[in-house]
């Protein structure tokens, strides 16, 4: 394709990406206040916010390893996709018309309009952040090339970006004078509407646009075993169309869902815990940065407020102390939409930067732009300076977005190299096989021979560990070929995990939802034994230090296999 046609076509294949964002951004945003409304105390608050990201982090990985082994005919990622937008655009219904829903049923009152609006906010949070590991899984399938998977995933991270933006500028306009309102009923339920809208079209547009093949089992419906059932009295044609249903309703996203998660649920847990070391790296370092930036962005308004505006957010309303905590939040908030803007601006300069200094160094010097920023804002009380720091945050927000996920696709597409399977000795003692366990790194050395060691022989070429120090001879028979040894000591042929991109995706992910719970549940208490609201910003920097050290121990390339 050309150039401005290849753009295009991201664009168009990333909107439910940007749509997703608008709608969870704009929802959880607006959410709080219903909830006040309806009774919830401010202390059970924040536990209902944090439904979505507990229940992405237990079904995240099934999800992404269904994924990997769907087999509908529709594609891998695609049923999925739709499986999940069906859940947000359910949620969207729910949230503003819980009040109406609850007052069909005689029973339960005000506690099944706060049980309904828990449930919404639950199933919008939960499905709206579970899309995006298939949206991800999805890129990565169209498009394997290096160069294209650098340049998908920036488009990603700048449509995330971008509805971020509208999705933090949607609540603030007042909704409430329009017609529109008028006609549904409230600023709430206009506001909704129009998240409907825009995620209906983001939604058609993407699926429109992804053109995903599908995979060879389901399209291959051979009609030889169903010659039999015509002798029974009905129709070969009947026969073949209802065998064709059957095919397809067996490859369903949601069975293939409960297939997996009946099934597969140990062997898919297992693998999500023991990862391979190269993912183990990225994802330490990718839970500690987004640890700092998640700290920041979800305190941010009330470190404003309180910190800079000296704001009381308990005073009563109207006095001079809940004004001032009113003007730090609209600053603080105004803080945010830089944070996204300037994510925007980077995310569609994050391919130039990788492709002239390289991912080590754009993964380190966001992060350490990060770190300044929240160490100067702790330490500043200039408004102003504060909100250019806040502003300099996007750096490390568009980082994340597209650097971790750019290099799990690498890592796949020379999972020879960066996820060796391990290598089993069988030690023949005392006339029992007993089984060594090694891992075995190819090095370049070893590549020389190409994929054959990982079938089962070398084609002649020795090869050596990672450090060097262990040498394997190639073995020859009588006519210079390989065999396999037959010798007391005997190694079992060597291969690679057996891994789909779709669960390290979901692994990924889990950090950014585990970087969502920890603060919610920790900063509070840190907050009331210091008392000052600086610790939010103090601890967005600590986590920051962390995550550039443990990012120095990142995989870039087969380089740093060697170190």
């Amino acid at each position: 394709m050309p150039g401005w046609r290849s753009q295009c076509r991201l664009v168009l294949l990333n909107s439910l990406t940007c749509g997703l964002e608008i709608c969870v951004a704009a929802g959880i945003t607006y959410v709080p206040p219903l909830l006040l409304e309806a009774g919830v105390e401010e202390q059970y608050m924040t536990m209902v916010l944090g439904i979505g990201p507990v229940l992405g982090l237990i079904f995240i990985p099934v999800i992404g390893s269904a994924s990997d082994h769907c087999n509908s005919s529709y594609g891998r990622r695609r049923p999925f996709i739709w499986l999940l937008s069906l859940g947000v655009l359910l949620a969207l219904l729910i949230i503003p018309h819980a009040d109406l829903l609850a007052a069909y049923f005689t029973w339960g009152g005000r506690t099944l309009e706060v049980a309904f609006l828990i449930l919404g906010v639950g199933l919008l949070d939960f499905c709206g952040q579970v899309c995006f590991t298939p949206l991800e899984a999805l890129l990565s399938d169209l498009y394997r090339d290096e160069e294209d998977c650098n340049q998908a995933f920036a488009m990603f991270s700048f449509m995330v970006s971008l509805g971020g933006c509208v999705g933090y500028l949607l609540p603030a306009l007042d909704w409430s004078r329009g017609l529109l309102s008028v006609y549904l009923g409230g600023q709430a339920e206009c506001l909704f509407f129009m998240l409907i809208l825009i995620f209906v079209i983001s939604v058609l547009i993407t699926m429109k646009v992804s053109e995903e093949p599908p995979c060879a089992g389901v399209a291959a419906l051979e009609p030889a075993p169903l010659l039999a059932a015509g002798r029974c009295g009905i129709p070969r044609s009947c026969c073949y169309l209802l065998k064709c249903k059957l095919r397809l309703l067996k490859s369903g996203p949601l069975l293939c869902l409960l297939r997996t998660f009946w099934s597969m649920t140990p062997a898919i847990y297992r693998s999500y815990c023991h990862v391979p070391q190269v993912m183990r790296q990225l994802c330490m370092a990718q839970l500690c940065s987004w640890m700092a930036v998640m700290s920041f962005m979800l305190f941010y308004t009330d470190f404003v407020g309180e910190g800079l505006y000296e704001g009381v957010p308990s005073a009563a309303p109207g006095t001079a102390s809940r004004q001032r905590y009113d003007d730090g939040i609209r600053m603080g908030s105004l803080g945010l939409f830089l944070q996204c803007a300037t994510s925007t601006v980077f995310s569609l300069l994050m391919s130039r930067l990788v492709r002239h200094f390289g991912s080590r160094r754009v993964y380190l010097s966001s992060m350490v732009s990060f770190t300044i920023s929240a160490l100067v804002i702790c330490m500043s009380k200039s408004v102003v300076l504060v909100t250019v720091m806040s502003a300099l945050t996007g750096f490390a927000y568009a980082t994340l977005q597209t650097l971790p996920y750019t290099l799990t696709c690498h890592y796949h597409k020379e999972m020879e190299v960066y996820m060796p399977k391990k290598k089993t000795k069988n030690l023949l003692k005392y006339g029992i096989v007993i089984k060594q366990d090694s891992i075995t790194h190819l090095t370049p050395v070893a590549e020389e021979g190409g994929l054959a060691h990982k079938l089962g022989g070398n084609n002649g070429h020795a090869f050596f560990s990672q450090d060097g120090s262990d040498y394997y001879p190639p073995p020859q028979g009588q006519n210079g070929s390989s065999h396999k040894a037959t010798g007391p000591e005997q190694d079992e042929p060597e291969g690679y995990e057996k891994r789909g991109v779709g669960l390290d995706f979901a692994i990924l992910d889990s950090t950014f939802l585990l970087s969502q719970v920890f603060p919610t549940l920790f900063m509070g208490m840190i907050v009331q034994f210091t008392k000052s609201v600086t610790a939010y910003m103090a601890s967005s920097a600590i986590f920051g230090i962390i995550a550039i050290y443990l990012a120095n121990h990142i995989i870039f390339d087969q380089k740093d296999l060697k170190s």
